[in-house]
């Protein structure tokens, strides 16, 4: 296939997508915004971080808010992929623009990892690992699908658990580094 043939093929299937996109905003304006839905969306995507506000460690907040920007990156990626391979879809979204599910990936998660992180630090990671792999696969999960917000397609919240281990893992190692050096000061340069 020549380069010109595949441009035309690659443009085509953009305009399938924006097709798609067109589609599902309509879907999700007359059936799911400002349905009781659409609210306890919004709720779970402002009461984690709203709650975690009130009770956080001021003097360690910036660490915990670099932990939680590290998770939200982390499942939104894993997110976006499962979305892309079709595991899963989701129902009813605070904004269909957007395809992750935004109180999860953006709020519910990260704020569990840095309460869990925050409180009783000296408890072995792989406890709270495994609490929050529990919390997230078979708590978080079913509780999105029978309500109907998440169904899964070629997917099993068993094979999320070793995920939000993993998740778990990587953001307790980032929360014990040391590595930052502060800013060079110099001027003009």
């Amino acid at each position: 296939m020549n380069e010109e043939k595949y441009i035309d093929l690659i443009k085509k299937q953009y305009e399938n997508v924006d097709k798609a996109n067109t589609e599902i905003f309509n879907l999700w304006y007359e059936n799911s915004f400002l349905g009781w839905e659409w609210w306890v969306n919004l709720l779970l995507t402002f009461l984690p971080w709203i709650i975690w506000l009130k009770i956080r460690p001021k003097d360690s907040a910036d660490r915990l808010l670099y932990i939680g920007f590290l998770v939200m990156i982390i499942t939104c990626g894993l997110d976006f992929i499962g979305i892309a391979l079709g595991l899963w879809v989701y129902i009813h979204k605070l904004v269909p623009i957007i395809p992750t599910f935004a109180p999860y990936d953006f709020s519910i998660l990260p704020v569990i990892v840095m309460l869990l992180l925050q409180y009783k630090p000296h408890v072995s990671p792989y406890i709270k690992a495994f609490l929050f792999a529990i919390i997230g696969s078979f708590i978080g999960e079913p509780f999105f699908k029978w309500i109907d917000f998440y169904e899964e397609i070629k997917w099993n919240s068993f094979f999320s658990f070793p995920i939000y281990f993993l998740i778990f893992l990587i953001a307790y190692y980032v929360s014990k580094r040391n590595g930052f050096s502060p800013f060079n000061n110099t001027k003009g340069k």
